[in-house]
């Protein structure tokens, strides 16, 4: 899973570079739909990860026929309301971008990407949906081979399609959004291939189940999906910060985003892998289990992403000369990399122990621990940062609202552990 989220946010960061080359207008257009794309993916992943313990814990208690019906619902569900969200954003594309703080005259620029962008985002949340459902199996091996395939195309066609070859010419920014396009599309031929020849889903009795299973759904899907929304709207309200500090700004800030979520890869494929063994676990009583998994996973987490960071502060300058020719976002970004980058050590932890309440049957704890992490110390200290220091005091407060929220996050995981119960659970 490490190898195929790589391969999958490192092809969003290629396509955010091979932009770059288009000039700063074009990068600071993509960047100003991150959030409402982040919006789309925290649906997504909240509903996946009731999927994923749904599944696995009915897996985990011997519940062959239930775990099927389960499978067909979700996929039925998912993909009508990611279709439904996608519809209304591209609707009201207009007000919402204004809102974060477009230039009228960059609505052109920003729509002609926008549109193949959402669908692209329908065809991603559809092939999520099919991942979730396999790793719920314990197979995560097709989704990260998957995740590999999709992101080579991507990679092979963006330079096709942005800048064009021979007589073709380039389609520009919108290029970046066809070409994921066709590669999500691909995955998802592959992935119905592979799903036709397995006996997962079942199509008797789906009401019945869907009166049965509507509340246990809602009650982790519900608070998942909360925690998963929250991301963007906190981007959308840094992204307004950032904005004022002009376009380069904003392009660096976008260029940040995309460094952020490939540093991350380890720690998100973690989040994917870890509930439905956590759930398994969770299932079967099995706290003894639970204790060793979450021990390691933290271990993991800090040391790499500790280590990840500080190699990529010390080669920040270097980072930003790849990823930019612009000058001026070169030296934002840089600095954007040094203080951000190895606080993703705490932010690792907050994200992983979110994923695991999901799945150990405290989702109401993992939301407003996913809340605090943005509303109580990240875009407060993001905001106080700006105001006292521009741009290098954004990146201090972001830094900083990361660590205070890693270390409530651990704070909240040891409470919940050693409470009577579960600590008797484990010694047992």
């Amino acid at each position: 899973m490490a190898i195929g989220v790589l391969s999958l946010l490192g092809f969003q960061l290629v396509d955010s570079a091979f932009i770059a080359r288009l000039g700063t207008a074009p990068l600071a257009a993509q960047s100003f739909t991150f959030p409402l794309s982040f919006l789309i993916i925290g649906v997504q992943v909240g509903m996946g990860i009731a999927i994923a313990a749904l599944i696995s814990r009915a897996l985990g208690a011997g519940e062959q026929a239930r775990a099927k019906r389960l499978g067909s619902l979700v996929l039925l569900s998912g993909t009508g309301v990611i279709a439904l969200l996608v519809l209304l954003l591209w609707w009201l594309q207009a007000p919402i971008f204004l809102r974060l703080g477009a230039a009228p005259e960059s609505l052109g620029l920003i729509r002609s990407y926008w549109t193949p962008q959402l669908l692209s985002a329908w065809l991603g949340a559809c092939l999520y949906f099919g991942y979730s459902l396999f790793r719920a199996h314990g197979n995560t091996r097709l989704p990260g081979v998957l995740m590999v395939v999709t992101s080579l195309v991507n990679l092979a066609l963006d330079p096709l399609l942005i800048f064009g070859a021979g007589p073709w010419p380039g389609l520009g920014l919108p290029g970046a959004a066809i070409a994921t396009v066709l590669a999500f599309a691909l995955g998802l031929m592959i992935l119905g291939w592979r799903l036709a020849g397995l006996d997962w889903l079942s199509w008797q009795g789906l009401v019945d189940e869907w009166r049965l299973s509507l509340r246990p759904f809602a009650g982790i899907a519900g608070p998942a999906m909360i925690s998963q929304l929250m991301p963007p709207l906190a981007a959308m309200l840094a992204i307004s910060a950032v904005a004022s500090l002009g376009e380069a700004q904003v392009a660096a800030w976008g260029l940040a985003n995309r460094l952020e979520t490939v540093s991350l890869m380890v720690v998100l494929a973690m989040t994917m892998s870890l509930p439905p063994w956590l759930g398994r676990c969770y299932g079967a009583g099995d706290w003894a289990q639970i204790h060793r998994l979450l021990r390691l996973a933290l271990r993991v987490v800090v040391v790499w992403q500790l280590a990840l960071g500080l190699i990529l502060a010390v080669a920040a300058p270097w980072v930003a000369q790849a990823l930019s020719g612009n000058p001026e976002v070169r030296g934002d970004l840089a600095m954007l990399v040094c203080f951000m980058l190895p606080s993703y050590a705490a932010l690792g932890v907050c994200m992983l122990v979110v994923s695991a309440g999901n799945a150990l049957g405290w989702p109401l704890r993992a939301m407003l621990m996913s809340a605090a992490r943005l509303f109580v110390f990240y875009l407060p200290c993001l905001w106080i940062g700006t105001w006292l220091a521009g741009l290098t005091g954004l990146a201090a407060g972001a830094a900083l609202g990361n660590l205070l929220a890693g270390l409530a996050a651990w704070g909240l995981l040891r409470r919940v552990l050693s409470s009577p119960r579960r600590m008797a659970a484990a010694s047992s």
